[in-house]
């Protein structure tokens, strides 16, 4: 007679896991929420309008001239380069590399000539600070206030009179000049912000100043000086005014060039958006390669 074993009980069923109420946020916290919701909305409105006017540009340049001049635009409109071709000078026009070239020249060399002076200048107004350094940057911010009309016609004729008309270093000069006071009264902000400790530290090992300015304070102020160099760069590269005057066919920049599509004959305004497009290339490159240092030179060091 054989002997029965009693089955194993069965495992006890594991609880079901209590679902645990939603964690409700104060009414503060609720608020603050829905504020940054309706903030970043509003950015990407902003940024999107900012934006608009660019890509509408694009757009208009890869139309054709009738379909550019269409009211109200045509927005499905086929896509051609010829707009791009007739700049470049495709039907025998004039060709815009020695304006591009002009305009190149003399923003590099200026900005190159701005942060020669404006590094040591700079250094004795924040870290080796000159007697009534406030009125002298106070002096600096003075000169761009007055009006770039008024010092028009002196300088058109000191430039007459001095055989410098139509001549790209005249620009040169002028944009030093005019790029200065904003581009000292930046880094100004920027080196003051450079320990003193490395400075007397370079000092001490018998370092110069031009060798502390290139090797010590030069690396540290490194993105205060890559955003003044750009923001010359582009004010260089935009300006108008003092280029339509002064210069003729030698020395004619991308700025004056882009005026010869407003003729007797009407407005191009398709290869006029091509243009534009192709002259704002080289500071929309400039901006991205050094968009690092840009964001941390204008935010004075806050955004790493």
């Amino acid at each position: 007679m054989t002997a029965h074993t009693a089955p194993a009980p069965a495992p006890a069923a594991a609880p079901a896991p209590s679902k645990k109420p939603p964690r409700l946020l104060p009414p503060a916290a609720r608020r603050a929420r829905r504020r940054s919701a309706v903030l970043g909305l509003l950015a990407w409105v902003a940024g999107i309008g900012f934006c608009l006017p660019a890509a509408w540009m694009l757009l208009t340049s890869l139309h054709s001239e009738a379909d550019a001049a269409t009211n109200p635009p045509s927005v499905a409109a086929p896509l051609s380069l010829d707009s791009y071709r007739e700049f470049f000078g495709a039907g025998g026009g004039p060709s815009p590399w020695p304006s591009l070239i002009n305009s190149l020249t003399a923003s590099a060399f200026s900005t190159l000539l701005v942060l020669l002076l404006a590094l040591p200048a700079a250094y004795a107004l924040s870290i080796r600070r000159v007697r009534k350094w406030t009125d002298v940057m106070f002096f600096f911010l003075s000169t761009k206030m007055l009006p770039v009309v008024a010092g028009l016609l002196p300088v058109y004729l000191f430039a007459k009179n001095a055989g410098m008309l139509d001549n790209i270093w005249l620009l040169v000069i002028l944009y030093t000049s005019m790029n200065l006071p904003i581009a000292v009264w930046m880094m100004q902000s920027f080196l003051a912000d450079v320990p003193v400790s490395i400075i007397e530290a370079a000092q001490v090992d018998g370092a110069r100043l031009p060798t502390v300015l290139a090797r010590v304070v030069a690396p540290v102020a490194a993105p205060g000086i890559a955003a003044t160099a750009l923001i010359c760069f582009i004010f260089s590269w935009n300006e108008l005014l003092f280029a339509r005057v002064l210069t003729g066919v030698v020395a004619q920049t991308a700025p004056v060039y882009l005026t010869g599509f407003v003729t007797s004959q009407g407005l191009f305004l398709a290869q006029l958006c091509a243009a534009s497009v192709v002259v704002s290339l080289p500071v929309l490159a400039a901006g991205y390669a050094a968009q690092d240092k840009l964001v941390q030179g204008l935010s004075l060091g806050a955004v790493k």
